[in-house]
């Protein structure tokens, strides 16, 4: 067995990012309110929070101007991009409804914070009917909102190359209301696009369109099937979007948003800690709507046929009093291993579906904080709860190229990626920095329950650590060019602003064959 190189599962922290973060931005502009505009040039719009403002059109797009549409070929990608990531919104008008009464982010989207993330977007879905000189009044934004994306849709992010790696919508079985959208706007900005003759590698030959969408200097793609609509940034993007398997939106009760992965389009380190936890295909984070917030449902998932690898119980006090408080992301999850971790009876139990011998429940966790910036360190930690494994375990992580430094702290064996953090564990440890203990009580209440997996993200502390990390990663340091001593106040205050997010908790009890759901957080 080899250190790990990059912690927990990145499709779990990449899709909750998307969710809480992309979820809001994009919904600040695509989930906004339904409104309508009066007749004259001025007219009434509503902005991205549902406030109607008068004037005249500031983001206005004219079709004046613009090149004589002409479609091309597109280069077809030789083999077809797995879907690696994908967020199922089974009630967009919940979701929509909840964003634009958030105070929140109706007061982010005021701030440079929230500015920055919608960037030109806002022109894009803020123009008008009457600016494009179209059927239809209001903003672009309310023709999506209102009937385009108004019925369950999946953003899907596939894998492959940066081509097809931007998120496509695909909106599965789409009705009269969303045709008739799509047919308003591809009306007044289609300017020309580019068609492919079969499916990237080979399969599904066919001809197929994409078309070009130009509003106020921003292009956005769309294809169209008789049971699908795709919009994407990328042509390859709603390629892969209209010759992908076709979605089944099927909601659950109290479930609104629900997040799924692909552990094998993530690389070695994720499909092995998947296969150790015995999570079959289709593991998914759900998330309700409750009271203009996201609220974690918990962990669903069916486990792979055979024994069953997890066991259930509460996360221990000495776990708890070890992780600092401000921990970005915790993996945590209760373990069935042979009572001998000696290389050969690990081969025998895993080859076999569980062994002959006798086995132990485990406790392990990891610790990860996310970095902004592929060339900053990695900062991660193994916690093992039980010391006695410390002479198997110096054995089972001294390979690799990420060398691992260790200790044994609150009774649990430590092995972090750096000296940094294993010290700031130790100082958490010794109750010289806030450990989880020192959490909201809903957040302990949550990790002492019962549980087989449970997955945490602080994501104030999370978002906060990012921001300053991209902003620090804008510069190229040299002679002429130091490091900034400090970020600008905008960054702080951003930061500050993003901190007061709430503490996000998701796990999954083991019951027969399937990981039961619940949430927690504060």
């Amino acid at each position: 067995m080899t250190s790990p190189k990059s912690g927990p599962p990145k499709a779990l922290l990449i899709g909750l990012f998307t969710v809480l973060v992309g979820g809001a931005v994009a919904g600040s502009f695509v989930l906004g309110r339904r409104s309508g505009s009066s007749g004259d040039g001025g007219g009434t719009v509503t902005n991205l929070m549902g406030d109607e403002r008068k004037g005249p059109p500031s983001a206005g797009a004219s079709a004046e101007g613009m090149p004589e549409p002409s479609m091309t070929e597109l280069e077809v990608p030789g083999t077809a991009a797995p879907s690696a990531l994908w967020v199922d919104v089974y009630r967009p008008g919940k979701v929509r409804d909840a964003l634009a009464a958030n105070a929140w982010l109706r007061d982010q989207l005021q701030k440079p914070l929230g500015q920055g993330f919608v960037g030109a977007w806002a022109a894009f879905f803020g123009s008008t009917g009457e600016d494009l000189q179209a059927g239809f009044k209001g903003a672009v934004l309310d023709l999506f909102a209102g009937q385009l994306l108004d019925t369950p849709f999946r953003v899907t992010w596939f894998g492959g190359d940066a081509r097809s790696s931007t998120p496509a919508f695909i909106l599965p079985n789409p009705g009269r209301a969303a045709t008739s959208a799509y047919d308003a706007l591809d009306g007044v900005a289609s300017r020309g696009g580019m068609t492919a003759q079969h499916c990237p590698g080979g399969g599904h030959a066919d001809a197929y369109e994409m078309k070009r969408w130009l509003v106020a200097e921003q292009t956005l793609w769309a294809g169209r099937l008789a049971d699908r609509l795709v919009l994407a940034r990328h042509p390859v993007a709603v390629l892969h979007g209209l010759c992908a398997e076709l979605p089944e939106l099927k909601p659950t009760d109290g479930v609104d948003v629900e997040l799924g992965y692909d552990a094998d389009a993530y690389g070695r380190e994720v499909q092995l800690l998947s296969s150790v936890l015995g999570l079959a295909p289709g593991t998914r984070l759900q998330f309700g709507v409750t009271a203009n917030q996201l609220v974690p449902r918990g962990i669903a998932s069916k486990l792979m046929d055979g024994p069953a690898r997890l066991d259930t119980a509460p996360l221990s006090d000495d776990l708890l009093k070890l992780v600092p408080e401000d921990t970005p992301v915790l993996l945590a999850f209760q373990l069935k291993l042979p009572e001998s971790l000696a290389p050969e009876t690990l081969k025998e139990y895993w080859e076999e579906d569980g062994g002959k011998g006798p086995t132990r429940t485990r406790q392990v966790a990891m610790v990860w904080t996310p970095r902004g910036d592929a060339l900053m360190p990695v900062e991660l930690a193994v916690l093992w709860g039980s010391p006695e494994d410390a002479v198997a375990l110096n054995g089972l992580f001294s390979q690799g190229f990420n060398k691992l430094v260790r200790a044994t702290h609150c009774n649990h064996v430590v092995l972090a990626s750096s000296e940094a953090e294993l010290e700031r564990l130790r100082k958490a440890c010794a109750g010289q920095l806030p450990n989880m203990l020192s959490a909201a009580g809903p957040v302990v209440a949550g990790l002492r329950q019962p549980t087989s997996v449970a997955f945490g993200v602080n994501t104030g502390r999370l978002l906060s650590g990012l921001t300053l990390d991209g902003y620090l990663s804008e510069f190229r340091v040299s002679r002429k060019a130091p490091m900034p001593s400090a970020p600008p106040p905008e960054i702080d205050v951003a930061r500050r602003d993003l901190e007061s997010l709430p503490y996000l908790g998701l796990r999954g009890t083991v019951q027969g064959d399937s990981l039961v759901p619940g949430g927690f957080g504060s």
